[in-house]
């Protein structure tokens, strides 16, 4: 079976090899993906191969003969580089904004074609569930789960949700998400096979981890049932794409108990105070009560000592006191050395 064509044209070299390596880097593409710097180039591949795809440099489209548009390429992408809008039956993407935004918007173009699939994955290849949670507030939950996700992004593939209602992501690392987790589960609700397709579009990166930026945008908290957001999980690691998933879970989402099930790990971080002693067995009585007794069996309790100092940034997790604590369990707990 002919393997389908996403062709790239750019004469502009640098910009084009950037675009494509990214697109390479975030998208699983149903198609090869083919680079062209000369139009002349592109015009000779087409003599011999029909395009399923192009994305064409507003000025390389120009040079491009129109025999060859009309003939053997099906849908066509012009990276526009004026003020000027096509109006014709050609869609127009603006060439000077970032390759995340390009991408985001070839995507939410083609998603629905019918030839986006993906292949199946073994069960030994699904990526593994780890759950952060714990009932004692301000206790360096989300501290301990960014930088154990970065520690294990070094060497496996990893991803990070936050479920907290406000995270202040945004705000800790100045940027605003064009989409966040309320995005990814539309996409999912609306087409679950088409799931692999979206994801990368969404997923952004920090210090080598990726992650889904949180919901920024929540008036009800329990909008989204626990069911629903295991079923998202698991597509996610059914995708293959990610060794382990790291879910920063968090009292006010709905269905706790059914993630925390279906993680293979839980980390809970503890304090010695008698409100957080009091908290820890209240929640331990809970799950003993809705006999749940299995996310006991699976959770490791961490107690830290005080730090002097914490990283100042969210992408220098791997620095300091509190990495050395995390790396030691990672160590011992996951790689089980």
């Amino acid at each position: 079976m002919r393997q389908k064509v996403f062709a790239i044209c750019d004469t502009e070299e640098a910009y084009a090899v950037r675009l494509t390596e990214y697109m390479l880097e975030r998208v699983r593409l149903p198609y090869t993906l083919h680079l062209f710097t000369k139009v002349e180039e592109l015009e000779r591949f087409a003599e011999q191969e029909k395009i399923e795809i192009l994305l064409i440099a507003e000025s390389a489209l120009k040079m491009l003969r129109e025999e060859y548009v009309r003939q053997q390429v099906v849908k066509m992408f012009i990276l526009q580089e004026d003020d000027i809008r096509e109006r014709d039956r050609r869609s127009c993407i603006s060439k000077f904004q970032s390759p995340e935004k390009i991408v985001e918007l070839l995507v939410e173009s083609i998603a629905d074609l019918s030839d986006w699939e993906h292949e199946a994955v073994t069960e030994d290849t699904e990526a593994k569930l780890i759950g952060i949670y714990s009932p004692v507030k301000r206790c360096l939950q989300t501290s301990f789960a960014l930088t154990m996700g970065q520690i294990l992004a070094k060497e496996h593939k990893t991803l990070y949700f936050n479920f907290e209602n406000y995270s202040g992501f945004g705000q800790m690392l100045q940027r605003e998400f064009s989409m966040d987790m309320t995005d990814l589960m539309y996409y999912f609700r609306s087409a679950k096979d088409k799931l692999f397709i979206r994801l990368p579009s969404i997923i952004q990166s920090i210090n080598g981890l990726d992650y889904v930026p949180p919901m920024q945008y929540r008036a009800e908290p329990r909008e989204i049932t626990g069911k629903e957001w295991l079923e998202l999980c698991r597509s996610i690691a059914g995708i293959g794409q990610y060794e382990y998933i790291i879910l920063d879970l968090d009292d006010s989402m709905e269905g706790l108990f059914d993630l925390l099930r279906n993680c293979c790990r839980i980390y809970t971080i503890t304090k010695d105070d008698r409100f957080a002693t009091a908290k820890i067995n209240q929640y331990e009585q809970i799950l003993k009560f809705n006999e749940l007794e299995e996310i006991a069996d699976k959770t490791v309790k961490c107690k830290f000592p005080v730090f002097k100092e914490l990283p100042a940034n969210m992408d220098l997790m791997t620095h300091g006191e509190l990495a050395g604590y995390v790396k030691a369990i990672v160590k011992e707990d996951l790689y089980g050395e």
